[in-house]
């Protein structure tokens, strides 16, 4: 069993969520008040002006800290200044938006402590799962999963579940040396634990529910794909031929941290 003295940080990034951001904090904090230990909420609202931190700051709640930037610098920039804040033995993160069960994510939990891994994935194609999404959102996936493993060689079956959880030694070494702020900061962070041997990567199941009235071919979602392709692209670039990823490159890390600090 956990220790109940531990403490669990869960990680909640939001941009124009503002009609479901409140309902989305008091379902997750529902949820985490049933588990077995501590926990803290960090909401991080990627830019300001759109209402949704306005809505957020409504909920008062010692558990739930709510913190916003001025300009949107991506899904990817909201966690890690999230994980910046943390202080959690155990960091997860879960999407707003109401389309993942923040139920999984006391699953995440206990699969983290069955395998004594390093890093739990919430799965799409976990055999568990309960999956309704359009049939050409889950073509691409498999797409992108095939490409991923072909680059990176972790077998990770689905590394864009907007929810996970983490084992705070794994991103006290990991996160330094991260560099995506918008598209494709799973894939980032999986690939270079792997690489820093950080290996012990497993899949728990999910419950998710994308909107069928979303159009993959819209010119917004058709940035986002072009967005994850060269994400994806730069993340290989800089682990195998530039290897920024290494440990002599720290110089190059804190210059990155400074530049953009919130």
């Amino acid at each position: 069993m956990l220790d109940r003295q531990k403490l669990l940080s869960v990680i909640i990034p939001a941009h124009r969520q503002a009609q479901t951001i409140v309902k989305d904090i008091k379902r997750i904090e529902k949820v985490l008040s049933q588990i077995r230990y501590d926990f803290e909420m960090i909401v991080v609202v990627d830019g300001y002006g759109d209402g949704t931190y306005r809505a957020a700051n409504k909920v008062k709640s010692q558990k739930v800290k709510t913190y916003v930037y001025k300009k949107n610098l991506g899904k990817g920039w909201a966690l890690r200044f999230g994980m910046g804040k943390a202080k959690g033995d155990y960091v997860a993160f879960i999407d707003a938006g109401m389309e993942i069960d923040p139920n999984g994510l006391s699953m995440l939990l206990e699969h983290l402590e069955w395998y004594d891994a390093d890093i739990i994935v919430g799965s799409k194609r976990h055999p568990a799962s309960y999956v309704e999404y359009p049939f050409l959102r889950k073509v691409l996936s498999w797409v992108y999963y095939l490409l991923v493993r072909i680059l990176f060689g972790f077998r990770v079956h689905d590394t864009q579940a907007g929810i996970k959880i983490f084992k705070r030694k794994v991103l006290e070494v990991i996160l330094p040396r991260l560099l995506i702020k918008r598209y494709a900061l799973d894939v980032e962070i999986l690939a270079v634990a792997n690489h820093l041997g950080f290996r012990r990567i497993y899949e728990a199941p999910i419950r998710i529910r994308y909107g069928f009235g979303d159009t993959l071919t819209s010119s917004a979602n058709l940035k986002t794909i072009m967005g994850m392709l060269l994400d994806t692209a730069a993340i290989f670039y800089r682990l195998y031929i530039r290897r920024y990823y290494d440990g002599r490159n720290w110089r190059q890390w804190k210059k990155f941290n400074e530049l953009y600090r919130t």
